[in-house]
């Protein structure tokens, strides 16, 4: 199976996900249900087209493409972690790791929605 994502790979959702998350969950045939979506709102969210940003021809340099790995493999996994908790030792573990990954994407967006550093990403 293809991942769909066109910057979100099923191997970074995976590793945010976690090991406790359900596998069925987290396989690439599930997050391709969702992986656009994400990168779509991350794209109106800052207002710019980084999907543009990172196709071909234009590419951002591979020391700043983490930024939109991290944020949109954050919000991936927490439909992962969302979809079957039962995988965790408890709640409270899935609900930290749902905080955590929350917390991550809150801030990465930030910073892409930052006119200053989206300059500075794409002239890296």
């Amino acid at each position: 199976m293809t991942d769909f994502g066109i910057w979100t790979s099923n191997a970074m959702i995976q590793a945010k996900a976690g090991a406790s998350a359900n596998a069925t969950a987290k396989a690439i045939s599930a997050t391709d249900v969702y992986v656009l979506d994400v990168e779509a709102y991350v794209n109106v969210y800052t207002g710019y087209n980084w999907s543009d940003a990172y196709g071909t021809g234009t590419s951002l340099n591979a020391d700043v493409q983490g930024i939109l790995h991290d944020v949109t493999s954050a919000l991936c996994a927490m439909y992962v972690i969302q979809w079957d908790m039962s995988g965790f030792t408890s709640r409270a573990e899935a609900q930290t790791m749902l905080d955590v990954l929350y917390d991550a994407a809150q801030k990465g967006l930030k910073e892409l929605k930052e006119v200053a550093k989206r300059d500075f990403i794409n002239k890296a």
